[in-house]
């Protein structure tokens, strides 16, 4: 498999057609199974997406949405990646998915891993995925010079792992390499010349110091100016 790359005249029109595509492939989905899932980034980027995917005419009560990765700070701290998947996406008719919050309220993340990895384990594979990426080629918080990046890329990682890297401010839950890339459908959302840039200097390294490459070659990269 190699990479899609997709190019659109603006943000908007970006935004439009990846909340479409995504919409399209649950639908698709839910036609022949019973349930889907729906895995997400945090960060600004991918908020026009979340909110015009939220109002999509599909199956909601039959789809689980949950994010790529998660802070380990309160739900309603303003760094929480639940907090704007709760403001964005999670409304409208979306309102009516079923929601796995990677945040507990455990002390640690490392508390949390193995009871959310099983949880996440009954809606694999994936159906569609929706990855960002950091200019530092970091995606969900798979970061280069993370403290555990080797584990969670490797071909036996459990579906969620803790991870604590310098380009982190806090603790963080992330989804690993095998679940995120197994997924039916891959996406990549990036934006402006920097990210575009980061992209193309991804695809001549290696995943641990790109994270991001360990996905490439399943992906459809989205981007707009």
């Amino acid at each position: 498999m190699s990479m899609e790359f997709k190019e659109y005249p603006d943000r908007e029109m970006l935004a439009l057609s990846v909340a479409d595509r995504i919409a399209g492939q649950l639908g698709q989905h839910l036609r022949t199974s019973p349930t889907a899932s729906l895995c997400v980034p945090g960060g600004t980027s991918p908020i026009p997406v979340f909110e015009t995917l939220s109002g999509a005419d599909i199956d909601w009560d039959r789809v689980t949405i949950f994010l790529g990765d998660e802070r380990w700070v309160d739900g309603e701290h303003k760094r929480s990646n639940g907090r704007l998947l709760r403001r964005h996406l999670l409304r409208d008719r979306a309102a009516a998915a079923s929601h796995i919050d990677l945040y507990t309220g455990d002390e640690r993340p490392e508390d949390a891993a193995d009871a959310l990895s099983q949880r996440i384990t009954e809606h694999l594979p994936i159906t569609v995925a929706l990855l960002g990426m950091g200019n530092d080629m970091h995606t969900a918080s798979l970061f280069p010079g993370g403290d555990r990046l080797a584990e969670a890329l490797a071909s036996d990682a459990p579906p969620l792992m803790a991870i604590h890297a310098p380009g982190a401010e806090e603790p963080r839950l992330t989804l690993t390499r095998p679940v995120l890339s197994k997924a039916i459908h891959l996406h990549l959302l990036i934006m402006g010349p920097e990210k575009r840039e980061a992209l193309e200097r991804a695809q001549k390294l290696d995943p641990l110091e790109a994270p991001i490459r360990a996905f490439l070659d399943a992906a459809t990269v989205h981007w707009a100016e």
